[in-house]
């Protein structure tokens, strides 16, 4: 049925706000709640919501704003430790689970395209689940908090890489043109962000500091500029909100952006994950319910074993590389993000990416309750693993 765009949302919260109430009282991380009342309300289920594009637009822009707080919490200094230091596990990982995820594509019958970008998006594991799930104490004052943000960090920009590339593919033209372009466009992009913020921005933030209504103003405003330059140059507009976040990091008022914006993020994240949901093609279900559920259960046990054996082996941490592993062993949303993309732009199948999809949601639900069931977490069922 046609709905206009106050039903929409107010089916959308008023949904969201019932089920993440289950899932709070499960223990359970609410972005179930989102992607399980996607599935219900969306045209594959009861179709109470369909306006489909408005939703998918209205999640994009929260998927821009969270690269962009992102980019704003990593220093220029900061990501280049950070990253030197996660390297080799970051890609020793990346290149076993990307072998680990095509050779199944293969086994049950994908190929070409569709077992290249199953393989890349089962590779990352998620950043709103991993930072969801640690304690702040962790994550601020621990070597275990620095590690996941290093490694984290290293898989987003595998990621963002992926989606570039993806944008840049076009519908059947995957050509070594389309792969350089965004290498070529990315330091430019890189450095009209720099100047821009050494020029005019910081000039800006330092003059009207005061008025907090003005910085929220000026920082949605470049998030979405360098967003949409990003999309001209070829990019993607991830990768533009991105970078925008990391230009402007160094500012003394990048940590009030980063907290006056993130309820608008969560807003619009709702969407993306209810969007997400309501793209769960229910009837295909029955055609990859084995895939799913065979590369779901693998990728559970493979990837905290991968991540303890290469943090053991390079940190000689045992106990750091198990708690490591298990709170990094899920699919991440990018791979929903990767499903979505490839789908829109004709690169996958319907089959391949509901397969992507299932595969991340049984991950995120199996994994979440592993974290709460055994280590110290926010939402710890067990009061001497609750912590805050």
């Amino acid at each position: 049925m046609e709905t206009g765009i106050t039903f929409t949302f107010a089916a959308i919260f008023l949904g969201a706000a019932i089920l993440s109430s289950a899932a709070l009282y499960a223990r359970q991380p609410i972005i179930i709640a989102y992607i399980a009342l996607g599935i219900a309300l969306g045209p594959f289920g009861l179709g109470v919501v369909s306006d489909m594009e408005l939703v998918s637009g209205a999640g994009h822009v929260g998927i821009i704003l969270l690269l962009f707080l992102l980019g704003l919490d990593m220093k220029p200094i900061a990501l280049w430790n950070s990253l030197r230091q996660s390297t080799l596990v970051a890609v020793l990982s990346a290149l076993v689970f990307a072998a680990t995820g095509y050779g199944l594509s293969r086994l049950f019958g994908f190929a070409g395209m569709d077992a290249v970008l199953i393989s890349a998006a089962l590779v990352f594991s998620s950043t709103i689940i991993g930072i969801k799930l640690l304690p702040t104490t962790v994550l601020h004052h621990r070597h275990l908090g620095e590690m996941m943000i290093a490694l984290l960090l290293f898989q987003d920009l595998l990621a963002i890489i992926v989606l570039v590339m993806m944008e840049s593919a076009g519908i059947g033209d995957l050509t070594w043109r389309a792969l350089l372009q965004p290498l070529l466009t990315l330091p430019l992009l890189g450095l009209v962000s720099w100047l821009s913020v050494k020029t005019l921005l910081l000039t800006l933030i330092r003059r009207f500091d005061r008025y907090h209504e003005y910085i929220f103003l000026l920082s949605i405003g470049w998030c979405l500029g360098m967003a949409e330059l990003s999309v001209w140059l070829g990019l993607s507009a991830e990768i533009g909100a991105f970078i925008a976040g990391v230009s402007i990091a160094s500012s003394p008022i990048a940590q009030y952006i980063a907290i006056s914006l993130k309820p608008l993020r969560d807003f619009f994240l709702v969407v993306f994950f209810f969007s997400v949901g309501s793209g769960l093609d229910m009837t295909l279900l029955p055609e990859i319910a084995v895939p799913a559920l065979v590369m779901a259960g693998v990728f559970l046990a493979l990837k905290p074993a991968v991540f303890h054996v290469l943090v053991r082996g390079v940190f000689d941490e045992p106990k750091l590389a198990w708690n490591l592993g298990l709170r990094l062993g899920q699919c991440s949303e990018f791979a929903l993000l990767i499903a979505f993309l490839g789908l829109s732009k004709g690169l996958l199948g319907a089959p391949a990416a509901t397969l992507i999809q299932a595969c991340t949601v049984l991950t995120l639900l199996v994994s979440s309750y592993l974290v709460v069931l055994t280590l110290p977490n926010p939402i710890a069922i067990k009061e001497d693993l609750r912590r805050d």
